[in-house]
């Protein structure tokens, strides 16, 4: 046709040659733009699909993630719960083992149990300075009914650098020093460190009392020493004569009575001493001199009586009886059949504390209520003498150790219905399911268990007699046992749904991967292939031009 230019062969050439490496240099910059070498199916079709379900199935994974994460958060939330029973089922059970030990003690048998946990501890190098190397202290057993208020068997313990509560549970274990009778010492006592780690001590004899004390001021444990013990409930401070003054003392009481030790002279014809007997005659008071028994009950009401040597032992106990502060507390009476006196206390009282102030010239012998500070003479004016009483065994202390324990009990509940994360309570008997894939066939069932108090089997309490309480201990141990064989299972589900999360993202990795080999670009290589296509682009115009300077010849001949 008359307009059509007419290229000759080798422009024509060059200029299909420059067509196609343009169209090379777009394709290798798209590439290196998206980093992807097939960015549609018209690019591969094979790669483009199998590369999309690869895709979608890391998509469907990564919403099982959260899923996955949710269980996860729902079984810690058990397990918050669970480590949260664990300590109030613990703390009931020592509830009931504390009632237990009231019940033993009104039925004639004492038990000491500390407050403090000490597993673990080093008396002498964690204790601030509390307890120091050599410090000693002494066990004493009193059997009121079958040795006249004596001392059946008396041992002393050092308390060593470097020493556990175990090294001083063993040294009264295995202590076999005898005082009046032909047992060991450890079948008459017996220490041991409870489930708490709380140091106890227990009389094995019926009627007996237990007393712990200083031995000696240079080497005493001090208020420090027991309260790091755990044993600062059952002493107190009681000041003796200028020799042993401000030691260390308390005697944990069977029962709720208190009795007078016998001397040993004899009087009348039933040779014990009777109610009109009077004070220096019995050697209460020594002849001549004046005494004042300050009787506190609870640390709070106190009565003063001032006895000379002359007052008959009614005169002391009509002293008591008529005390507006204390008789309401305690009642005096004396026993015809030992000669003694008796303190009977009402079962609300605690402690109690007896002390004797010589307040006359000369000295003066105390009455010899417990063994603390029996037999010792005062100074008058100058020194005083106290012991401390602590009763066990009162009904107001089961009626609190029952309060205590329903408490316990009622927040059991309450721990559980506020384990809840979601719609879940593994703690309340629902069940969790996991999924692990995207089509739901591969899962994991939790199974929840009903963790309340009712679930658990524990009743509410009511300590009125050892088989009450035994039955509460029991359901406390079971309990327990429940609580963690469910901690337990549950902590095997979420080492395992944590090992498939682990897995799931592993595979959510490796199909992103596969995908990418199928459409990813390397970006390295479309970057050389692009400065390779350039420089042939700038070769194809170089010889463009060439194949037109015959066509430009022409033209010089016009």
């Amino acid at each position: 046709m008359a307009n059509d230019v007419v290229l000759g062969a080798a422009m024509r050439s060059n200029l299909l040659s420059l067509q196609n490496t343009q169209r090379n240099i777009d394709v290798t910059q798209l590439r290196l733009a998206t980093g992807k070498k097939v960015n549609s199916a018209l690019d591969n079709p094979q790669s483009f699909f199998q590369a999309q379900s690869l895709n979608n199935r890391a998509s469907d994974l990564t919403r099982l993630l959260d899923g996955i994460g949710q269980s996860i958060r729902t079984i810690e939330e058990a397990d918050k719960g669970i480590t949260a029973l664990t300590s109030l089922v613990e703390q009931a059970s020592s509830v009931a083992d504390a009632a237990q030990s009231e019940i033993r003690a009104a039925q004639g048998l004492v038990t000491i149990t500390g407050t403090k946990d000490l597993r673990g501890v080093d008396l002498t190098a964690d204790s601030g300075g509390a307890i120091a190397n050599t410090n000693t202290f002494q066990i004493r057993l009193i059997d009121e009914d079958q040795n006249d208020g004596a001392v059946v068997i008396s041992g002393t313990y050092t308390i060593n650098t470097n020493d556990t509560i175990y090294d001083v549970v063993a040294a009264i274990n295995s202590d076999t020093t005898v005082t009046g009778t032909s047992d060991p010492f450890n079948e008459l006592v017996r220490a041991s460190v409870d489930s708490q780690g709380r140091l106890k001590i227990e009389s094995l004899v019926d009627g007996a009392s237990l007393r712990i004390s200083d031995v000696a001021a240079a080497n005493s444990l001090g208020a420090d020493g027991y309260e790091f013990l755990g044993l600062d409930n059952l002493v107190g401070d009681e000041t003796r004569d200028a020799t042993a003054a401000g030691r260390q003392g308390g005697t944990a009481v069977s029962g709720r009575k208190l009795v007078s030790a016998e001397s040993g002279e004899t009087v009348g014809a039933s040779g014990l001493y009777t109610a009109s007997s009077t004070l220096d005659t019995a050697n209460y008071v020594a002849t001549g001199d004046t005494v004042n028994l300050i009787l506190s009950v609870d640390g709070e009401d106190s009565a003063s009586i001032a006895l000379a040597a002359t007052a008959t032992i009614q005169d002391l106990i009509d002293g008591i009886n008529n005390d507006t502060t204390v008789n309401d507390k305690v009642t005096a009476s004396f026993n015809t059949t030992t000669g003694r006196i008796e303190l009977l206390f009402a079962d609300d009282v605690g402690t109690a504390e007896i002390t004797f102030d010589a307040t006359a010239a000369g000295d003066v012998v105390s009455f010899g209520f417990g063994t603390g500070a029996a037999d010792a003479t005062l100074t008058a004016g100058t020194d005083f003498q106290s012991e401390f009483f602590k009763f066990i065994g009162s009904s107001a202390d089961l009626d609190q150790y029952t309060s205590d324990f329903n408490k316990l009990r009622a927040q059991i509940d309450g721990i559980v219905e506020d384990a809840n994360y979601r719609g879940v309570n593994l703690l309340g008997g629902d069940r969790l399911t996991t999924f692990f894939n995207e089509d739901r066939s591969n899962s994991l069932e939790t199974e929840g268990a009903d963790l309340t108090a009712l679930g658990l089997g524990l009743d509410e309490a009511d300590f009125t007699d050892a088989a009450s309480v035994e039955l509460s201990i029991g359901q406390a141990r079971n309990a327990l046992d429940a609580i963690r064989a469910f901690g337990s299972s549950i902590a095997n589900d979420l080492s395992i749904i944590q090992t498939r999360q682990d897995f799931t993202e592993q595979t959510i990795n490796t199909l992103k991967a596969g995908a990418g080999d199928l459409v990813d670009a390397d970006l390295n290589e479309e970057g050389a292939n692009l400065l390779a296509l350039q420089t042939a682009q700038q070769l194809g115009v170089t010889s463009l031009s060439l194949a037109s300077q015959s066509q430009q010849s022409v033209l010089r001949l016009f």
